[in-house]
């Protein structure tokens, strides 16, 4: 018997997921605000969490880390009525088993919820003592405690393995955590810069070739894929290898042997492949950039790494990591850093991730020189001038105050009115902080394009007009 606990303000569906979670045999327990759910979270363990989105209090997917970050780690199943496509991609991000559209039928929540929980037993009963070798990894924020399960999912594996996310966020270094937790870490790790491929020399450069194939091939070259034998090819932003290259590394892939370039007989191999992209390759097969068998192929695991915007979190434990390594590189003490500085780095967004962090980080302790303690002043001016951006950003336009929460008078508001002013004035805020644009906008408040001008409308609210005249 299961501990079930179920997030939801519509006592209609409350009922009836009681009533099937007592024809299961499993216990459950329903509440109706994230305040209610994550306190009984936080003092008894629970297997398996129905979270609904749209809850009196706030948006569910708020306390979705928190419920896995939990020493219990419970399954979570979003069960809701006003979900989109980016709601469903941020909640499968942070880790939640399934995401359910209202209305359902019974056979919709059923066989989810017994995956779910099969799932847990396996897990519990297969659980061992694992410590992974993070091979400078670092941050221990639940979206990347996350990605490091996928990690150890995959090193105890043989099915190649994609890392995917923005330019910067440590791709190379989860893949090398999978080769180094993994039976072949003894052998080879060989990386290969698809962008830096020539496209007149890529078949050479990753089969091989005979000496005679081509002009200037003095002597037999085994290629990259051959030097990988027994360990891992890393193909590095494999996006970027070109069409005419990806039938021939299906191929090999599948047969594990392929034909060097002017030879007669094939060579056999035997490699485990991992690769990483920064572009969207689902996106790329829709107009015939990449190869969709080829993308079945090597998406046998897949590691979606988060952008350091997404783990905030993680920032003071990368830089405090960062600037002891500097220090000892450089036969130095390491400095002190002030709280103003971590604040100043946490205000950041970090397009450029993990890298562009570090790279701001060493231009601060270049500036620092002599001084014993890191201050805002000591970051690249670039970074000092988007933070008085933040501080001096417009005030909301609004006729009803500054942004809170509703006054409660004697005339006592339908729970229905009370929301809509909650969710106008959250969308006043939304629209100054994202600064009228829309991508950003959507990004911030993880819904999609047609839904927030949904929203926009209802409230005659415009992205254009978010700002004082």
């Amino acid at each position: 018997m299961a501990r079930i606990l179920i997030i939801d303000d519509d006592p209609i569906i409350c009922t009836l997921l009681l009533k099937l979670m007592e024809g299961l045999y499993h216990q459950a327990l329903a509440v109706h605000t994230l305040a209610e759910g994550l306190s009984h979270a936080q003092n008894d363990d629970y297997d398996l969490v129905l979270l609904d989105i749209d809850l009196p209090d706030g948006n569910g997917l708020q306390i979705l880390p928190d419920l896995l970050g939990m020493s219990s780690v419970p399954e979570v199943i979003i069960i809701t009525g006003g979900g989109d496509n980016s709601g469903a991609e941020l909640a499968f991000k942070y880790g939640a088993w399934d995401y359910i559209s209202k209305p359902f039928h019974r056979e919709d929540v059923t066989l989810p919820i017994t995956r779910a929980l099969q799932y847990r037993s396996e897990k519990k009963a297969n659980k061992g003592p694992v410590t992974l070798d993070r091979d400078g990894i670092i941050g221990s924020s639940s979206i990347i405690r996350g990605c490091l399960d996928e990690v150890a999912r995959a090193c105890i594996s043989e099915a190649s393995a994609l890392v995917t996310g923005e330019s910067g966020t440590g791709k190379e270094l989860f893949a090398r955590a999978i080769h180094i937790n993994s039976k072949r870490a003894s052998k080879r790790f060989v990386t290969v810069d698809c962008g830096a491929l020539p496209e007149t020399l890529v078949e050479s450069i990753l089969f091989g070739h005979e000496k005679g194939s081509f002009t200037g091939a003095t002597k037999n070259s085994d290629g990259l894929i051959k030097k990988a034998e027994g360990g891992t090819l890393f193909l590095d932003e494999i996006g970027e290898l070109p069409f005419s290259m990806q039938k021939a590394l299906l191929r090999t892939l599948q047969e594990k042997r392929f034909l060097p370039l002017g030879a007669e007989k094939e060579v056999s191999v035997d490699f485990r492949l991992i690769a990483a992209t920064n572009r969207n390759l689902d996106h790329m097969v829709q107009y015939n950039g990449f190869r969709e068998d080829l993308l079945f192929r090597i998406r046998g695991i897949e590691v979606k790494l988060p952008p350091l915007r997404d783990r905030k979190q993680d920032i003071e434990e990368i830089a405090l990591s960062k600037i002891q390594q500097f220090a000892a590189h450089g036969d130095k003490e390491a400095k002190g850093v002030s709280r103003e500085f971590f604040e100043a780095l946490k205000g950041q967004e970090w397009p450029g991730n993990v890298r562009e962090l570090i790279n701001a980080l060493e231009y601060a302790l270049a500036s620092a020189d002599l001084d014993p303690t890191l201050y805002p002043k000591h970051l690249p001016p670039k970074y000092r001038a988007d933070l008085l951006n933040l501080k001096t950003a417009p005030k909301i336009k609004s006729n009803d105050g500054p942004f809170d929460y509703p006054e409660i008078g004697d005339d006592f508001p339908l729970i229905s009115d009370y929301r809509n002013e909650i969710e106008k004035r959250y969308l006043q805020a939304l629209v100054i902080r994202a600064k009228g644009d829309r991508n950003t906008a959507c990004r911030l408040s993880g819904i999609s394009q047609s839904r927030l001008y949904d929203l926009l409308k209802k409230y005659s609210l415009s992205l254009a007009d978010s700002f004082d005249d």
